[in-house]
C-alpha cells in the first residue's frame, strides 16, 4: 500500500505532509506507518517506516529529525542530525535546507509552520498541556529569532482528536479557567459532570492570537481508525499500545 500524505496549500511549495497510518510495515495494533520509537513495536519495523517517510520527503534518514516529546513548551533550533539521545522538546525550528522536522502524535495536535519567503520552518507537538503552556507561541518566537516575519507565518494543524471525541472531567476545565475564564468557550457539556474539549479550536485561537494565519485540516484521529492512530481510542479498546503518526516539513 502506498503512503497517504495530507498536505495544505497554505504551506506553499514547501515539501510537507501529515502522514496517515497507510503504507507502513507495522502489524497488529500498530498496523501501518507507525513512526514511534517509543512504542513497543519492533524497532527495525519502525526504522523501515521512518525510512519510507524520509524517502517521501526526499531527505537522508538521519535528516528526518524528531525530538523526545514531553508535553512541554520547549523549542529546539536545529540545523542537522541530532544524534542520540534526542533532546527533550516539543517543537523544532530551522532555516537549513534539507532538514526535515518531524512531530509524532496520536490525538494531540501536530502543527507545521512556515514563512516561505524568509525560509524558516517549524513543527510543534501541541497537546492540551503544551498548548496551554505556550508551545505554539514559543515556536513562533523561535522562528522570528531565525528571521521569520510574524505576519508572514502560516500554521496548519493536522489530524487531531475532535471535540466530539474528547471527553474530560471538571478538573480539566478548571485548569483552563484558572488561566483565562474566556477559555470556557472551548468546552461543551457532556454526560454527567463531563465536558467535551475543542483542542483544535483552542490551538487555532492561540495561533491567531499570536498573530499568524492558521487552519486545521479537520481530520479527527479518534473517528477514523483506518487512517489514524489514536491514544484515546486504543485506551477505550483496552489495547496494550498504540502507533504514532508523523507530520513533517522541510525547506
Amino acid at each position: 500500500m502506498t503512503l497517504e500524505i495530507i498536505t495544505s496549500d497554505s504551506l506553499g511549495a514547501l515539501r510537507h505532509g501529515f502522514f496517515t497510518r497507510r503504507g507502513g510495515a507495522s502489524s497488529g495494533v500498530f498496523a501501518g506507518l507507525n513512526c514511534g520509537a517509543g512504542s513497543s513495536d519492533q524497532s527495525e519495523i519502525v526504522a523501515i517506516n521512518r525510512a519510507r517517510v524520509a524517502d517521501a520527503m526526499q531527505v537522508p534518514g538521519d535528516h528526518l529529525l524528531t525530538v523526545h516529546q514531553v508535553h512541554s513548551a520547549d523549542v529546539a533550533t536545529v540545523d542537522g542530525p541530532l544524534g542520540a539521545p534526542s533532546p527533550k522538546a516539543d517543537a523544532m525550528v530551522s532555516c537549513t535546507p534539507g532538514v526535515a522536522l518531524g512531530i509524532l502524535t496520536a490525538d494531540c495536535q501536530p502543527v507545521l509552520f512556515a514563512d516561505v519567503d524568509a525560509g524558516v520552518i517549524g513543527a510543534a507537538h501541541a497537546g492540551w498541556r503544551g498548548a496551554l503552556d505556550g508551545v505554539l507561541e514559543a515556536t513562533i518566537d523561535a522562528m522570528v529569532a531565525l528571521g521569520a516575519e510574524r505576519e508572514a507565518i502560516t500554521a496548519v494543524i493536522g489530524p487531531s482528536i475532535s471535540q466530539r471525541a474528547y471527553e474530560v472531567g471538571p478538573e480539566f476545565l478548571d485548569a483552563f479557567l484558572a488561566e483565562d475564564e474566556q477559555y470556557a468557550r472551548f468546552f461543551v457539556n457532556g454526560a454527567d459532570d463531563k465536558f467535551h474539549f475543542d483542542l483544535p479550536g483552542f490551538g487555532l485561537h492561540r495561533l491567531r492570537n499570536a498573530g499568524v494565519a492558521a487552519e486545521w485540516t479537520r481530520h479527527c484521529t479518534y473517528a477514523d481508525a483506518d487512517r489514524f492512530y489514536s491514544y484515546r481510542r486504543a485506551t477505550h479498546a483496552r489495547e496494550a499500545d498504540y502507533g504514532r503518526l508523523i507530520s513533517v516539513i522541510r525547506l
